[in-house]
């Protein structure tokens, strides 16, 4: 019963690629129902930017970069390198985080903490190259330790609250630019 129904539908692809089928020959492989095989005048290369995709696409990115963005904060403050956050930040929020990292150097000084995020966006600018993401932030414990031996120094366990976090479409990605720690939550 099966083998009828495949049948002509592979007849039907057959028919399909010899109709497409022409002669003569182009550069770009332009399809160009006016006859003509000319190049066109330039190139399409489709809508750009987060206006471009879905809204759950957006949100769905915008969320990697916010998880990239955690990662990279806990990374700068476990080995005083706040090199990798010019990655996933841009100002004011970078130049802040990159000055809390130096201070904490030139104390000597490391922070491990475990953080547990529960985040969502929740708002976009009407430009949609502004999305806001609200998280509870739930941090597990938290500790100090010295950079030169290695032993804790203070620190201890932590609490929740929530924070707002704007991520701006900048140079073809999603970066954190600003957030504000608010209520317990």
């Amino acid at each position: 019963m099966l083998a009828p129904l495949v049948r002509p539908l592979g007849l039907l692809a057959v028919a399909g690629l010899t109709v497409g089928c022409g002669t003569g020959s182009s550069s770009s492989g332009t399809f160009q129902p006016s006859g003509s095989l000319a190049d066109p005048a330039s190139p399409s290369t489709g809508p750009t930017g987060p206006g471009a995709l879905p809204t759950e696409q957006v949100d769905a990115q915008v969320l990697k970069r916010y998880a990239a963005y955690q990662k990279a904060y806990k990374t700068a403050y476990e080995t005083n390198d706040p090199s990798g956050l010019s990655a996933v930040a841009t100002d004011p929020l970078l130049t802040t985080v990159t000055r809390d990292v130096e201070r904490t150097r030139a104390k000597g000084e490391i922070w491990r903490f475990v953080n547990i995020s529960n985040a969502r966006v929740y708002a976009r600018s009407k430009d949609g190259l502004t999305v806001y993401v609200v998280d509870c932030m739930r941090t597990l414990a938290g500790y100090r330790f010295s950079a030169r031996t290695g032993e804790r120094t203070g620190g201890g366990t932590g609490g929740s609250h929530q924070y707002r976090t704007a991520l701006k479409y900048d140079a073809g990605t999603w970066k954190v630019s600003d957030t504000k720690r608010d209520k317990p939550c």
